[in-house]
């Protein structure tokens, strides 16, 4: 036998064997892929052009003579966010907005997680017809239903209503909500319930003890996104809600613009600040959430 066929295939070079070898210049620098430069400087591009408002948005709520063009404020000043810091032109309209969208996450989030329920654990001939009615109801758009929906509200006396209001962004919210919450539900084994059913727990006790908490990161993101999408809504409660009062932060926006120049764009961007609290702290407040993954290491021992 060969004195090399002794040897491991480390030593011979060999790709299977050793370290894979990474493609080197002749100074034994690494070789930059012209391809990678490309999408890297697209990815640069693009970034940039998500950056660029919020610089803007930034440096124009500190300065007192903000306008289209992106310059620094000079000097500082915070006269934009005491202009708007009043209860009629924002802590009313982000209360609004909350009991709003927080009201209407809620109740989508409940209605989501009883539906996927039946629809991730059991079978029948009508799930797949309502799966697929329930995906076709997602890529309706709001504007294609509102104007029914506007004379059934006037109809029924409920227009200028907070409540009838909550309720139809929850309703409008929930289809793409059960779709979520219902793939998140798949992802917990069925036995986790088989084995509570066997000491005695119910199909609500199972899931409010055995699936809920092993998919609250599923949770935490329809919740997140239920939510971020019903804050940004001006059209439904522009629509549906006709006294000043009761309008939301998303409408209330709508003030600061005019025309003939007279917009007043440092206010309107340091109310653009504020309006994006609320979003950001719900963020920052689940976020842990959303790093933990499905805890079924565990759980299928034994």
């Amino acid at each position: 036998m060969a004195t090399t066929d002794l040897l491991p295939a480390a030593d011979t070079g060999r790709a299977d064997g050793g370290a894979r070898p990474t493609a080197t210049t002749g100074t034994g620098r690494r070789r930059i892929r012209p391809g990678r430069v490309a999408v890297n400087g697209v990815l640069l591009v693009v970034s940039v052009l998500f950056v660029l408002p919020l610089v803007w948005m930034v440096f124009a709520s500190l300065s007192s003579t903000a306008s289209f063009e992106l310059s620094l404020p000079a000097p500082p000043t915070l006269d934009n966010f005491h202009a708007i810091m009043n209860a009629e032109t924002t802590y009313r309209p982000l209360l609004n907005g909350l009991l709003l969208c927080g009201g209407a996450t809620l109740l989508c989030v409940v209605a989501s997680i009883l539906a996927a329920y039946p629809l991730s654990r059991y079978r029948s001939r009508l799930r797949r017809p309502f799966l697929y009615t329930v995906l076709f109801t997602t890529g309706l758009p709001i504007t294609a239903v509102m104007i029914p929906v506007y004379s059934m509200f006037v109809q029924v006396e409920l227009i200028d209503s907070m409540v009838a209001t909550t309720l139809f962004l929850a309703a409008s919210a929930l289809p793409i909500g059960i779709w979520l919450m219902k793939n998140f539900m798949d992802g917990v084994p069925i036995v986790l319930e088989e084995a509570a059913r066997i000491d005695g727990a119910n199909a609500m006790q199972s899931l409010g003890r055995v699936v809920l908490p092993l998919m609250w990161p599923g949770v935490t993101v329809v919740t997140v996104f239920t939510f971020i999408s019903m804050w940004g809504n001006f059209f439904v409660p522009f629509v549906l809600l006709l006294s000043p009062e009761k309008l939301p932060a998303s409408v209330s926006v709508f003030t600061f613009l005019s025309a003939h120049d007279q917009t007043q764009y440092g206010q309107l961007a340091a109310f653009s600040l504020v309006y994006t609290l609320p979003v950001v702290m719900l963020y920052l407040l689940l976020t842990r959430k959303l790093g933990g993954g499905f805890a079924l290491g565990g759980a299928l021992k034994g």
